[in-house]
């Protein structure tokens, strides 16, 4: 009996994945100690989940300016790189392919996660968003608004942490683009009022994007990268659809054909925008005529759907989040039409082993 088109192979520039099942990015908050390393714990967790084509870990920060969130792992340190490497060990160790999401969230945090210092911005403009503290949930404030210097030291920090993914096994890298952090801050005309060569027109909206890969060269082959991009984000994270939106993410997807990536990852809308002016609705399938390279598509995707997304042709792999937090074999799970482990939400961000390595897979 023929394979279903979910669970054959996938040959990702030179990289053969074993299905076209990607664990999405997702935070998870384990890292709750002094260094914000992954630990052994982070390591079992993504071991469990190693028979995904690829996993892309949780987004981790590329410098102390970057961080957003308590108890995210970083990869700016020694001790942060010596942790992942317990990761990719682990995942290697299972026949599994894994990248690091390299983040930035701008002005997405607070004060108080940056010693009182005000988080950096492409533009001094409050996201009235929330960032995730010690005492919890918290306003986010107006941040400072960088400097072409603060850039460039982006630029090399982004390029650092891709060389410490290197350095702890990591079969690549991906650019964290999306969701109303940094990088999609500088892409979006509510976000980015500068007047500079880092503002205005698209092309210098976008150019922050390119001179990180420009700077990623000499640390990683591109064909390792991937780049994730979330196009109709929209009232929310600080992020408003307009006139420019869209052009602007086609204008950075074709000028990604150039770079020779490993993939882009594009994420259909978080809310419904039918009703929202200048929305795609249905992202891939918008996007697929302008990317030459492997696309994977994420967002609310079971199997069903991702079958069918993948047999019309308007991605090549398909990104599944919160199904792979409950179910560390969902790749099984789909394969035999098991019933599914359902998640508990109260445990996604809370530290320990309880609703993170816990879940039970299917008897062998």
């Amino acid at each position: 009996m023929e394979k279903q088109i979910l669970f054959t192979p996938y040959d990702l520039s030179g990289l053969t994945l074993q299905n076209k099942m990607v664990m999405a990015p997702m935070t998870r908050s384990r890292s709750d100690n002094a260094a914000n390393t992954a630990t052994a714990l982070t390591a079992l967790y993504y071991e469990q989940r190693a028979t995904a084509g690829l996993i892309i870990t949780e987004g981790t920060f590329i410098s102390k300016k970057a961080v957003g969130f308590i108890n995210v792992p970083g990869i700016y340190s020694e001790a942060q790189t010596a942790g992942w490497k317990l990761v990719t060990d682990a995942v290697h160790a299972k026949g599994g392919k894994i990248f690091a999401q390299l983040w930035h969230v701008g002005r997405l945090s607070h004060p108080d996660l940056h010693d009182g210092a005000l988080p950096l911005a492409p533009s001094a403009i409050n996201p009235h968003a929330k960032a995730f503290t010690s005492k919890g949930f918290v306003d986010t404030v107006t941040p400072k608004e960088m400097t072409v210097a603060d850039i460039q030291q982006t630029i090399k920090d982004f390029a650092s942490a891709a060389a410490n993914a290197v350095k702890a096994g990591f079969d690549g890298v991906e650019l964290h683009a999306a969701n109303g952090y940094l990088l999609h801050q500088f892409f979006n005309g509510y976000s980015n009022h500068r007047t500079d060569e880092y503002g205005g027109s698209i092309e210098n909206r976008a150019r922050i994007l390119f001179d990180v890969l420009d700077a990623l060269k000499g640390m990683i082959p591109l064909n390792r990268v991937g780049v994730r991009l979330n196009p109709s984000l929209h009232n929310g994270q600080g992020m408003m659809l307009d006139e420019l939106t869209i052009p602007t993410h086609e204008y950075i997807v074709q000028h990604l054909n150039e770079y020779g990536l490993a993939y882009l990852h594009l994420t259909e809308p978080f809310v419904p925008v039918d009703d929202v002016p200048h929305a795609v609705t249905q992202v891939a399938r918008h996007f697929r005529p302008f990317y030459q390279g492997t696309l994977i598509i994420n967002k609310g995707f079971d199997k069903v759907k991702a079958i069918k997304v993948l047999e019309d042709g308007d991605a090549d792999l398909v990104a599944f989040g919160v199904p792979f937090i409950a179910n560390p074999d969902l790749v099984k799970r789909y394969e035999t039409d098991a019933p599914m482990n359902m998640p508990d939400p109260t445990t996604f961000y809370v530290p320990g082993a309880k609703g993170y390595t816990d879940y039970p897979a299917l008897p062998e």
